[in-house]
């Protein structure tokens, strides 16, 4: 038997198997990057006033654990929850609507006093009890800011914390911003894109660098509610949102002009 040539053996396979083309690397997409911030100023429209009343035990000498019997708090506890209701009655009685006045829970806070030392007698520590109930309003029409504040100091609470100046729409406000924010980075690169001769395709990606930052305005007071009264004039300025975009657009050559 003849051997047959290797060229013989080969020329099938060659046949049968089909060639590829080895493809070109594809060009990487030119593109564009843009950073965009906006900064939007809006006048608050709603206000809440912080407040707080309290009542004490009567102090005794710290012996032992120091602890006042269940009657003392009781009638401590009594005195806080009348002055309360009278102070909301106050604030409805002012036009305040009963669902604007939030009443926190009761708090408990142990303090201890220090007698002054008579000669050579040791100070005796004292100790009582404080009961706080924490208040708070929200006014949704700034002009009635000046007459609640009135109706507070007339109930006679024991501390105003402050104002906090806030947007009863806070959606609407950080959607305008993160919307200016956009068109700024539009109108960034569109101008970018001119200068460079360049043509703007499709937007591929767009990332949210800093979500609309919004920080209600607080305003202090003085903390003592029957020294602050109602005269002074409370201005609630502006609350600032800010929100940051990156936007990555494909850029094509101009077109020529023929």
């Amino acid at each position: 038997m003849t051997p047959r040539p290797l060229t013989a053996l080969l020329l099938p396979l060659l046949i049968a198997t089909p060639l590829v083309a080895s493809a070109a690397p594809s060009a990487t997409p030119r593109h564009l990057d843009v950073q965009a911030r906006a900064e939007l100023e809006v006048v608050p429209d709603q206000a809440t006033l912080s407040a707080r009343l309290w009542e004490r035990t009567p102090a005794i000498a710290r012996e032992g654990d120091g602890r006042h019997d269940s009657r003392a708090l009781a009638e401590a506890r009594q005195r806080l929850e009348e002055r309360a209701a009278a102070l909301i009655r106050t604030l409805e009685a002012a036009g305040v609507e009963r669902e604007a006045i939030r009443a926190g829970s009761l708090r408990v806070q142990p303090e201890t006093l220090h007698r002054p030392r008579d000669g050579d007698d040791e100070a005796t520590p004292m100790t009582r009890t404080r009961l706080e109930r924490p208040f708070r309003v929200t006014l949704d029409a700034l002009d009635r800011l000046p007459t609640t504040l009135d109706a507070l100091t007339e109930a006679g609470v024991d501390a105003l914390d402050g104002v906090t100046y806030d947007l009863a729409d806070r959606d609407a406000a950080t959607d305008e911003a993160l919307t200016r924010a956009l068109q700024r980075a539009r109108h960034k690169a569109e101008l970018m894109a001119e200068g460079l001769d360049v043509e703007l395709g499709g937007v591929i990606s767009v990332t949210e660098q800093q979500a609309p930052v919004f920080q209600p305005r607080m305003m202090a007071m003085s903390a003592d509610a029957r020294e602050s009264g109602g005269a002074a004039e409370y201005r609630p300025g502006t609350i600032g949102i800010d929100a940051a975009v990156n936007v990555s657009w494909e850029i094509e050559d101009a077109k020529s002009e023929e």
